[in-house]
């Protein structure tokens, strides 16, 4: 196997176990007893202290000058990603942990336009039918609750404003890790997403102390284990592979986080939601699938 290949196969193997640390996000946030933008706060603190060490060490052996343009992409990038956060997590506190995902989960679609844009880079054929295919299983996903007295249009509309900051995140983090490396990548941008989701708490006054131990320890587990180990796979694969195959496959978060929250929290998983669920994997196939026959 080729270097080039072989690359090839690590960062999609890494993409895929990041889908699943960040899949399960959504059912943290739900499950701790604090509003969203302080367990996305916490997350994002937390993930910053763990990150000082380690990217000390990386800058420290580092022999080769850091790119000025990069160290600002990743800044914008977690500026972005902070954003997002922010309108994400506030929606799944209002709602539930699946709708919300589902709806930031539409960021593809931003990010392929923002990649032909930005980029000029253009989409194959397949890009836009695996979302066609994707965006029809997420369509079938909400469908209950968008037509149904009970709705979750709040939490779906925080979701939808949330996935073009999160688009935009891609964007910004595909140009970035072209410049420098994972570590420093990771570390920039969440430092500066720790920055913007501060503000939200002083704009918001919300309460930094006073939540119990339970999610405290969620606190703990969302900053290392999502936003540390999950992420530093997600920028690995960033750094090799294209906006527009990053973006869809992250399409198996709102997957991920269904089954999770029909475990763990006992969300409604309803039979047109199974299939919507089948459908966006279908989606995300043929996504793969049809960039190597184009």
């Amino acid at each position: 196997m080729s270097l080039t290949k072989e690359r090839h196969l690590k960062s999609m193997l890494a993409l895929l176990a990041g889908v699943f640390f960040t899949g399960i996000s959504a059912v943290l946030i739900k499950s701790a007893s604090a509003p969203g933008v302080v367990t996305a706060f916490y997350r994002m603190l937390i993930g910053s202290v763990a990150l000082i060490v380690p990217v000390s060490l990386y800058l420290f052996r580092l022999k080769t000058p850091i790119s000025r343009q990069g160290v600002y992409m990743a800044i914008l990038g977690g500026t972005f990603f902070g954003i997002d956060m922010a309108f994400w997590a506030t929606g799944i506190v209002a709602s539930n942990a699946t709708m919300p995902t589902i709806a930031a989960n539409l960021s593809p679609l931003w990010a392929g336009i923002g990649a032909f844009w930005v980029f000029k880079e253009k989409p194959y054929r397949g890009f836009w039918i695996g979302l066609f295919v994707a965006f029809s299983g997420i369509f079938l996903m909400v469908s209950n609750d968008l037509f149904s007295s009970t709705g979750l249009i709040k939490g779906i509309l925080y979701g939808l404003i949330a996935g073009m900051f999160y688009g935009a995140y891609y964007i910004a983090t595909q140009k970035g890790r072209s410049l420098i490396g994972t570590l420093l990548y990771l570390s920039i941008s969440t430092f500066s997403a720790t920055f913007v989701l501060l503000l939200a708490m002083l704009l918001f006054n919300y309460s930094f102390l006073g939540y119990d131990d339970k999610t405290w320890y969620l606190f703990f587990v969302y900053g290392l284990g999502v936003q540390v180990v999950g992420w530093m796979l997600i920028n690995y694969a960033q750094g090799y592979q294209r906006a527009t195959t990053v973006a869809p496959t992250l399409l198996g978060q709102p997957v991920v986080t269904a089954i999770v929250a029909y475990l763990v929290l006992g969300e409604e998983f309803t039979f047109i939601q199974f299939m919507g669920v089948i459908i966006v994997l279908v989606g995300i196939f043929l996504v793969h699938f049809l960039k190597r026959h184009t």
